[in-house]
């Protein structure tokens, strides 16, 4: 295991990070191989707002454009990243997305977090026939009731996620469930989706109670004290970083946790087990990243890389970063251009190998395969990590083109 030295120097990181300005630096390493004018990217997240995950997730990227002008660049081109802190903003990514567009002369846009802020860059690109790859967000509107032929996302979707949690979920005696979810784009989806899921599969199961807490502002005692009432025999859990913290605290203080069942998304996550340490919840379901167990040749090559630069282990924001850069420059590569229309149409069916292994972007939805981990929380050394799971290939999680067809805009396909 990494030394507590690495985890200290790891919080000073985020931290740093998070004091930094809203605009930050540009990504400056070229490859000697690579000459002419800048292939441009223009970056949008939310650094100084959730630097948990996005300190590694930059990292990760920084790291990706590095290694692609080391090996000569695109189309002979060095690869430039440009990168805006929208603070969690819709209204600040869209300000930033118009100075990238217009004053930058980026030839596409990428990154996001925060569900509504992808929403938000998604539907600029669509008014500014702009490309964005959405890294990140993981709301089903972004590619369906609200895509656009102009937006991809990188990320397995609320959808998704939730078909790979409900595959766990219906294996319990559970009749009675509860949910517990931010009050914003990402947790309504997320909520949606699993009840929809799980009542196909368990026509008895029953959703009793939902709570809606503001995002980062849960009040855990009164929460949990609503979610007693209802008398529930299992959670469907999809708060995360400081929201998270506080419900398992409260949890574990109660004696709630491990005694009713929960089936998370997210929390198997390093970001968030980092900071649970020793109080993470047993036997909890949840999807994640098992970094220190994955023996795949792709995941070891990265892993190598990763840590050779950064002497600490990745996130799954670090994944996420890294293969947004593999898939940028794969289209490229295949459209032989940054021309719009081209690297859509290159983007289509395009398939590139990440961390997780081989992605492809499906055409009909502009939503990728990557997958997910999937299994359960426990307590070894004195700290969070996953148990008894397995990879859920996305491809195997995505809704059928029918029903895609139903919610998806059909100029969105165009």
């Amino acid at each position: 295991m990494i030394k507590e030295l690495l985890l200290s120097r790891q919080r000073r990181q985020l931290l740093a990070a998070a004091a930094g300005g809203a605009v930050l630096p540009t990504v400056h390493a070229q490859g000697k191989a690579a000459a002419g004018k800048p292939i441009r990217v223009g970056e949008i997240n939310s650094y100084s707002t959730i630097p948990q995950f996005l300190v590694p997730y930059r990292k990760a990227w920084e790291l990706a454009v590095d290694e692609v002008n080391a090996a000569g660049g695109l189309l002979g081109r060095p690869l430039q990243v440009i990168a805006r802190d929208d603070a969690g903003k819709p209204d600040d990514a869209i300000r930033h997305a118009t100075e990238l567009v217009s004053s930058e002369k980026v030839d596409l846009l990428a990154g996001t977090f925060l569900s509504n802020v992808g929403l938000a860059v998604a539907d600029f690109a669509l008014r500014n026939r702009t490309l964005f790859l959405a890294s990140e967000p993981l709301t089903d509107a972004l590619v369906w009731e609200k895509g656009n032929r102009y937006t991809f996302r990188l990320r397995a979707s609320t959808y998704m996620q939730s078909a790979m949690l409900v595959d766990e979920a219906a294996k319990l005696p559970a009749k009675r469930w509860v949910t517990i979810a931010p009050n914003y784009e990402y947790g309504q989806s997320a909520v949606a989706s699993f009840k929809a899921l799980l009542a196909a599969r368990r026509p008895d199961v029953q959703f009793v109670a939902e709570q809606w807490p503001a995002l980062n502002k849960l009040e855990a005692g009164s929460t949990l004290q609503a979610v007693l009432a209802a008398r529930p025999e299992a959670i469907f859990n999809v708060t995360f970083g400081a929201d998270l913290a506080r419900l398992v605290r409260e949890g574990n203080l109660r004696g709630l946790f491990p005694r009713l069942p929960v089936v998370s998304l997210l929390s198997g996550e390093p970001e968030y087990l980092d900071v649970l340490r020793d109080e993470t919840p047993d036997n909890w379901t949840v999807t994640g990243y098992p970094w220190d167990q994955i023996a795949t040749p792709e995941h070891a090559r990265f892993f190598n890389a990763y840590y050779r630069r950064f002497n600490d282990y990745p996130r799954l924001g670090s994944v996420v970063g890294y293969a947004m850069i593999q898939a940028i420059a794969a289209a490229i590569t295949r459209a032989r251009s940054t021309d719009t229309g081209k690297l859509i149409g290159a983007l289509r069916g395009l398939n590139f190998t990440s961390p997780f292994g081989p992605v492809t972007f499906r055409a009909l939805d502009h939503q990728s395969t990557m997958g997910a981990y999937v299994g359960k929380l426990a307590v070894r050394a004195g700290k969070g990590t996953m148990v008894e799971w397995r990879y859920a290939d996305g491809a195997k999680f995505l809704p059928t083109d029918a029903e895609v067809k139903k919610r998806r805009p059909p100029a969105a396909s165009t």
